[in-house]
């Protein structure tokens, strides 16, 4: 890795990776030169999508993007500094996020001195899209075509 990189890590479930995620990853390489998108295993939040799945989801809807999708299933610090990162980046749709990821951040820090969050807030067009609304929706077989990258919206169709 060149020492002038700047380079975060933009960890979630991903399940599935939404517009709304993507419009964090594009405001975060507006920032960074890099943006690894870390997808956690999360067995115990028991995703619609598998690990391996979701990866390769984020891969197809960032290609052409510097964008690297790896998954994880360590403390989110652990992966960081197995990456050689110290930025996490953090999307905040709405009042009721920020108290949550402050805490969040407030605790990896407090785990790695060296690890600092940053906060990026997507379009308001973005901003009441997430996983959950996009898998409840695909439940019921609804159209999420306006919530997901389009790259990506057969695969999950195959998926469900």
């Amino acid at each position: 890795m060149k020492e002038d990189r700047k380079r975060a890590i933009y960890s979630g479930t991903f399940d599935p990776i939404t517009n709304g995620h993507m419009d964090i990853i594009k405001r975060a390489l507006q920032v960074f030169d890099e943006v690894i998108v870390a997808v956690a295993n999360s067995n115990t939040k028991n995703p619609m999508f598998d690990t391996d799945t979701r990866v390769q989801l984020v891969e197809k809807a960032t290609q052409g993007m510097n964008v690297k999708a790896k998954s994880f299933n360590t403390l989110l610090v652990d992966f960081a500094k197995s990456e050689d990162v110290n930025i996490i980046i953090r999307g905040l749709r709405a009042v009721s996020d920020f108290e949550y990821e402050l805490q969040m951040g407030y605790a990896n820090n407090s785990l790695d001195k060296d690890i600092d969050t940053m906060y990026f807030m997507p379009t308001l067009q973005n901003a009441f899209v997430s996983s959950s609304v996009v898998r409840e929706v695909l439940r019921f077989q609804g159209c999420v075509s306006h919530l997901v990258p389009s790259e990506i919206l057969e695969d999950i169709k195959q998926c469900i």
